[in-house]
C-alpha cells in the first residue's frame, strides 16, 4: 500500500484544492488493539473511535516496529475515513491509518501534538 519510503523521491503530481478536500482525514482515539497474525507483513488490528458521527472503525496497520501493542490504546491517530473498506486477509479494514516512514522505512503514526476532539477533520 505504501507508494515509496524514499525521502528523496520527487513530489507527486499537482492536484487542485478540491481534490485534496475530497480526502476526509479525521482524528480518532484507539480504543482496542489486537495482534493480526494472519497478515502477510507484521501488523496490528486497531479499533479507532472517531466520535459520535463516524463512530468506531477498524483498521489494519503495519506499525509493529515503532508502536508496541500495549502502548496503543488511548493514543490519538489520523486516518482517511472515506476510502472504501478493504479486505486484508480475513479482516476488513474500514479506514487507512496514516503514518510516515522513519529512517529505516518503518511506520511512525501521524498524531496530533496534543489531545483534540475525536472526529476532528484535518484542514
Amino acid at each position: 500500500m505504501h507508494v515509496t519510503h524514499d525521502p528523496a523521491a520527487s513530489a507527486s503530481a499537482t492536484i487542485d484544492f478540491n481534490t485534496f478536500l475530497a480526502v476526509d482525514i479525521r482524528v480518532g482515539t484507539i480504543v482496542d488493539a489486537k495482534p493480526f497474525p494472519e497478515a502477510r507483513k507484521p501488523a496490528w488490528r486497531l479499533w479507532i473511535d472517531f466520535g459520535p458521527v463516524i463512530g468506531v472503525r477498524k483498521s489494519s496497520a503495519q506499525i509493529t516496529e515503532n508502536h508496541p501493542l500495549e502502548t496503543l490504546v488511548g493514543q490519538q491517530v489520523a486516518a482517511v475515513v472515506n476510502f472504501p473498506p478493504r479486505q486484508i486477509g480475513p479482516v476488513v479494514s474500514e479506514v487507512l491509518t496514516l503514518g510516515f516512514p522513519d529512517a529505516d522505512g518503518k511506520v511512525v503514526l501521524m498524531q496530533p501534538s496534543k489531545p483534540v476532539p475525536n472526529g476532528g477533520r484535518l484542514f
